[in-house]
């Protein structure tokens, strides 16, 4: 594994790819989604923190979004099993697919 020399906000990575930060937050929430080491939290305060991801995180969350996306059906599928908030759901559902 190469050294992390940098690492990128979600809020960045958001704007970078084009997608909602809330669905790229709620899918990161669960560390288990990404290859450990690839999400870093960037403590800003004794109680704050920014998620953040490696390189490898970010070309991971991209594999997995654009897999999820297939079809309508694999994409719905995808938001059911990873993003625990319904109402985040429901609203990612009704926008149009991309």
């Amino acid at each position: 594994m190469a050294t992390v020399t940098h690492v990128c906000t979600l809020d960045y990575i958001a704007k970078m790819l084009g997608e909602d930060p809330e669905l790229l937050k709620a899918i990161v929430y669960n560390d288990d989604n990404l290859t450990y080491g690839s999400i870093i939290s960037v403590y800003t305060g004794p109680d704050d923190t920014v998620t953040a991801l490696t390189d490898d995180g970010i070309d991971e969350l991209k594999d997995m979004l654009r897999d999820a996306r297939i079809t309508t059906e694999t994409w719905h599928a995808f938001l059911d099993d990873f993003v625990d908030d319904a109402e985040l759901v429901a609203r990612i559902k009704a926008q149009s697919p991309r």
